[in-house]
């Protein structure tokens, strides 16, 4: 199984982004859970991602994410143009792509 960890400002983009990204996983062999959370709530699910990948939005959180996580999992800042777009099969297949380099 693969958790994929996605974070925002708030969590509300970034759930449309997880259903679209959920949609794309319909069709992998493998079990993949997609979790959307608020920054302040991200101690809560980071325990069990596979990656952590921020929202634009709260692209300034990057180093700190970084230092905290970044020795555990890859932290990343989601692509503007694929967030903005929704494009949940470019932004699933990015994630598993630096889930199977860590």
């Amino acid at each position: 199984m693969k958790n994929i960890l996605l974070v925002c400002a708030a969590g509300m983009s970034t759930s449309m982004l997880v259903n679209k990204m959920e949609e794309a996983a319909k069709d992998k062999s493998e079990e993949i859970v997609i979790n959307a959370t608020s920054g302040g709530d991200l101690k809560k699910y980071v325990g069990n991602a596979d990656v952590l990948l921020l929202g634009p939005q709260v692209s300034y959180l990057h180093e700190d994410y970084q230092k905290e996580y970044g020795d555990r999992i890859p932290v990343e800042v989601i692509n503007t143009v694929d967030y903005g777009t929704m494009n949940g099969q470019k932004v699933l297949g990015w994630a598993l792509e630096l889930i199977e380099k860590k």
